[in-house]
């Protein structure tokens, strides 16, 4: 509140109170604030006066207008930094511009002792900039260094010294800093950095779009580019002036917002502020006419002479008739096309689903087998186009081009190879005739070249244990050139690795799907071989080739037949060749597996069935998971099932039969698609023969005692007829009797028990006669003797039955030939008739 009395006209102010005074050290200003007079005035004057240091002495005096008001504040910005000293401000009003009122009180703002000001500010670029060092109390400073150099002081003050700096520059080196050191007089001595930068600048070239009339972008540029080092940060806003929006944040050169709904027309401001200043730049526009398509790839596919391409239209331009340009390099083949959006009228479109927002275009008149890149940019109304999209490379075709691939044969002791070039042509022109093939090869420092006709796709060559390379090239009528085609064969060495080796799972009707192991050192992708045929030799090659990083194919069923096994090799690219990775093996359809033979052995209780197996074997229509085996008694509906879960067992033995009975046995192969068709044998089990010899076992041992005691007696004629008994009226002669007798002996040894350790079987027809005969035995073997002459004394076999016939050493795994076996040897002959062979023959079994 000022006090004041009236001089002349005026009313006299006693004195004037500050209300305030703050100091801001980084603009180095201070703000004095007071409160206002109540007058009739429109201004009133007062006079302010500042003084430095302890002393007071007045470095600066003014008299400001300012218009009423219930407070006043004014600014003051010193030319030293505040912290160098104390700076004391003081005020009194003039009345009518000439009477004063007495001076308020001196109101100061103590300056901080920190020995060197300023510091770590960013100074103006092309400025005055004071710099004061403030020494402890009771010393003082002695000398102040800038940037190395040492510059002559002012004193302020009892201990604080001051320079002054024109036309601040920026730094050069890569840290844009100023270095100040100050040294006291005892010898200490301190330092600090500054920064030098420039303020904002003018933005230049403000402009605004839209993509998909969503999201507007505005971009901008400088007059200066800053430094990166630059320690002077600036913020960048904007500000949509004809909407309720708030402070938007930019980037340094672009800003983002979302467009406001049914806005058409903006106005906007972009301003840029830092620590020295700021600068603002306005810009309107209609967002309809600032669309700017933003595009990316879809796919480019080549040709021959010619690329089609498309590109995606980013955001929503439904309804509106784009231009585009297609631009294609080398020969700067520009084309214009037309590209029209739209939803389709139907749920997809409530759905807000975009069926159509691909642009296409053919793009002709190119050069085959030359590489071209190609860029794309779009136009809502041929005014304003949209950025160009990033080049796309791509290589049209050849006109002949070449698939090769090489089958090699294992080395030999002489470590020479041969390898079988194969290659697939594709035409693109169907009246482009082939004249020739080129096939060149080089291994070590020696190169062949070799011609072929037109019409062949392979050739066998002969190499060595080293790397070569095979090229193969089209010689065509035309004077367009063919691309070549190459391949690499490793050496020896590199082809030893151990190979993996898989089954796959059945595909039913499908196909083949396979994967496999990526290899790192594929750096040229994988080839994936095998034959039309499945497995059987010869066959018809096949190969498919797949880029680096794709490890999956799949092969449609309908190439492959049901049944049939097929052996897929896979081998990794690699620069120095191909390395054979994998072997998976399967079936596009799995079939289920029968059998044509089913060999048997029998005992009286019990039956041992063998098959064949071979897990190599192609010709298996399915893998095998598995074996079904079933017994059944002749007549009889009680079955007797075994299951093997094991598929490489190859023989099973079915126990609990009863003897001399007729049994059916049938096997079936289990697959993944069921048990197979049942191959079915019958047979028979054998008599149990201990218990046939306790019946006749007496009367043959009591026949060889009688003779044994007879024959000390046999010179006796009398007692011997006496004893045999003839009929009264014979006439029996001793030679007919000892004929007779031993003609009984031989008889008797028919029925005794001999080991065979080995049988042969041979069935002549149904019903026939078999004859077993033992191959170690030295006597000669037993042959049919007549039925109609009993009386021979030949030896005759016995008719065996067919149900026991072992398989040979081959296909039984090492087992012997056959089993040993009871064989039984009837010499005896009864007289029967024809009719009655095969009852008799197996009576004699």
């Amino acid at each position: 509140v000022c006090v004041y009395v009236i001089l002349d006209l005026c009313v006299t102010l006693d004195f004037c109170v500050i209300t305030h005074l703050k100091a801001f050290s980084e603009k180095q200003s201070l703000v004095v604030t007071w409160p206002g007079r109540h007058s009739n005035d429109e201004r009133d004057i007062y006079e302010i006066q500042i003084s430095r240091t302890e002393t007071q002495s007045i470095i600066y005096s003014m008299n400001v207008s300012v218009s009423i008001a219930a407070e006043h504040d004014w600014t003051w910005v010193s030319d030293l930094p505040l912290e160098c000293a104390d700076h004391s401000v003081r005020m009194r009003y003039l009345c009518n511009q000439s009477v004063p009122s007495p001076w308020s009180n001196w109101t100061t703002n103590k300056g901080e002792k920190i020995v060197i000001f300023p510091s770590y500010r960013v100074l103006p670029e092309g400025k005055s900039a004071t710099f004061c060092c403030v020494a402890p109390e009771g010393d003082n400073i002695s000398s102040i260094t800038f940037r190395n150099n040492r510059h002559p002081t002012t004193s302020i003050g009892a201990t604080a010294k001051a320079i002054t700096i024109n036309n601040l520059t920026i730094p050069t080196q890569l840290f844009k800093s100023l270095l100040l050191t100050c040294t006291e007089a005892s010898g200490k001595s301190k330092s600090t950095l500054n920064y030098v930068s420039f303020p904002p600048q003018k933005l230049l070239n403000l402009t605004c779009g839209t993509s998909d009339l969503k999201t507007v972008v505005c971009t901008w540029n400088s007059e200066r580019k800053r430094d990166p080092f630059d320690k002077n940060t600036q913020t960048y806003t904007l500000h949509i002036e004809n909407s309720d929006h708030g402070l938007i944040s930019c980037e340094t050169s672009s800003c983002r917002f979302p467009a406001v709904p049914q806005l058409q027309e903006y106005k906007i401001s972009v301003m840029v502020k830092d620590k020295l200043g700021e600068e603002m730049e306005s810009y309107s526009f209609n967002i309809s006419d600032r669309v700017l398509p933003e595009l990316e790839w879809y796919r480019v596919i080549p040709g021959v002479t010619n690329v089609s391409v498309s590109w995606r239209v980013m955001g929503n331009l439904t309804h509106m008739k784009l231009i585009c340009q297609v631009s294609a390099a080398p020969g700067n083949i520009t084309q214009v096309f037309f590209c029209i959006l739209f939803y389709c009228n139907s749920l997809i479109q409530a759905l807000k689903i975009k069926l159509f927002d691909v642009c296409k275009a053919d793009v002709e008149h190119l050069h085959p087998s030359m590489l071209y890149s190609i860029i794309v940019r779009c136009s809502t109304n041929n005014k304003l186009w949209g950025n160009w999209t990033k080049p796309k490379f791509f290589k049209t075709y050849p006109l002949v081009s070449l698939d090769l691939w090489r089958k090699v044969k294992l080395p030999s002791a002489s470590q020479i190879r041969h390898v079988t070039l194969l290659w697939n042509t594709v035409s693109f022109l169907p009246f482009l005739n082939i004249l020739s093939y080129r096939l060149q090869w080089s291994q070590k420092d020696q190169i062949w070249t070799k011609m072929t006709d037109g019409r062949q796709n392979q050739l066998e060559v002969t190499i060595g244990p080293e790397k070569c390379d095979f090229t193969v090239e089209a010689v065509l009528e035309t004077s367009f050139c063919a691309a070549a085609a190459h391949i690499t064969v490793p050496p020896v060495a590199q082809t030893e690795a151990l190979i993996v080796k898989r089954r796959l799972k059945t595909t039913s009707a499908n196909g083949f799907r396979l994967s496999w192991d990526e290899d790192k050192a594929a750096t040229c992708g994988y080839t994936v071989e095998w034959c039309i045929l499945g497995s059987a030799v010869p066959c018809t090659l096949k190969w498919i080739k797949l880029p680096k990083g794709n490890n999956s194919l799949f092969l449609s069923s309908r190439n492959f037949t049901s049944g049939l096994r097929y052996s897929f090799n896979i081998y990794g690219c690699t620069e120095n060749g191909h390395k054979l990775l994998e072997v998976k093996t399967g079936y596009s359809q799995e079939l289920s597996k029968s059998y044509d033979e089913l060999p048997v052995q029998t005992t009286s209780s019990s039956v041992t069935l063998e098959w064949l197996f071979s897990e190599e074997d192609p010709s298996h229509p399915a893998f095998i998971m598995g074996y079904l085996v079933t017994v059944q008694r002749g007549g009889s509906e009680e079955v007797q099932a075994t299951s093997v879960s094991d598929p490489l067992q190859t023989s099973v033995t079915v126990e609990g039969l009863q003897p001399d009975q007729e049994y059916v046995c049938s096997v079936s192969a289990l697959t993944t698609e069921g048990p197979g068709l049942p191959v079915s044998v019958t047979f028979r089990t054998r008599t149990a023969y201990p218990s046939q010899l306790a019946k006749f076992l007496p009367a043959v041992l009591l026949l060889p005692g009688c003779i044994a005691l007879l024959w000390p007696q046999r010179k006796k004629s009398t007692g011997l007829k006496e004893m045999f008994a003839y009929p009264s009226g014979m006439n029996i002669k001793i030679p007919e009797f000892e004929s007779f007798l031993d003609e009984t002996i031989q008889r008797l040894q028919c029925q005794r028990m001999d080991e065979c350790t080995g049988c042969e079987i041979e069935i002549l027809n149904v019903g026939a006669t078999a004859t077993a005969r033992n191959p170690d035995s030295t006597t000669e073997p037993c042959s049919p003797g007549p039925l109609s002459n009993p009386s021979s004394t030949s030896r005759s076999c016995v008719s065996v039955q067919r149900g026991y016939c072992p398989q040979s050493a081959v296909l039984l795994g090492g087992k012997p030939t056959c089993q040993q076996m009871a064989c039984i040897i009837n010499q005896s002959y009864f007289s029967i008739k024809a009719e009655s062979r095969s009852e008799i023959a197996a009576d004699s079994i």
